[in-house]
């Protein structure tokens, strides 16, 4: 029986980018999701993600192909790389919506925009303050737990926003889609901002 074709492939971040085969497998070229068996959809089951991520390493795992040719040491490696990828997509959440609006034709660069939401820009620089004061504050643990859990209530709202225009997208929903992105993009900022406040605390303690 002949082999089939190997077709090596670069993994790029947030591009539909062809699985590479070894040892006997087939070829496919799928996107993360069809890639580790999983709907194409915002939301995730992160248990099964995991599962299907460990078995396809296992598969690829470049131990299997120790005494193996050096193309096939090398496509190995590449298909290790690409699969690595995919997880980290798939298990954010930000990275998963802007992902997600890759395969759906927006390719404008929009993890380097910035929400035209004046509101919500408001809305921004007043928790960003509240950050910036919690030392400040007589019970600092207290306020920065209560500014996370704001923080954290406001990215579910966004992500909602986010599935809720992806159910059924058209043109107009994948412009308000996008917009919801770049929102969920500061928030996500501000929550790592906090957990870095948060870890500063615990070494003053």
């Amino acid at each position: 029986m002949p082999k089939p074709n190997v077709v090596a492939a670069k993994a790029l971040p947030f591009k539909r980018t062809p699985f590479i085969a070894v040892s006997g497998m087939l070829d496919f070229s799928q996107n993360y999701f069809e890639m580790l068996s999983l709907p194409l959809s915002y939301d995730v089951d992160l248990n099964r993600l995991a599962q299907h991520y460990r078995n396809l390493q296992r598969v690829v795992h470049p131990d299997r192909f120790a005494s193996a040719s050096e193309q096939e040491k090398r496509l190995s490696m590449q298909a290790v790389t690409l699969l690595n990828e995919a997880y980290s997509v798939l298990k954010d959440p930000l990275k998963r919506a802007f992902y997600l609006l890759q395969l759906k034709g927006i390719h404008s660069g929009a993890e380097h925009k910035t929400s035209g939401d004046a509101a919500f820009l408001m809305q921004q620089m007043e928790l960003r303050e509240k950050l910036e004061s919690i030392h400040d504050t007589p019970d600092a643990w207290a306020d920065l737990s209560s500014l996370m859990n704001e923080i954290e209530s406001l990215f579910a709202a966004l992500s909602d926003e986010f599935k809720a225009l992806m159910a059924e997208p058209d043109e107009e929903k994948l412009q308000q889609a996008e917009q919801v992105v770049l929102k969920m993009q500061f928030v996500d900022k501000l929550r790592h901002e906090a957990e870095e406040t948060e870890a500063k605390l615990e070494n003053n303690r």
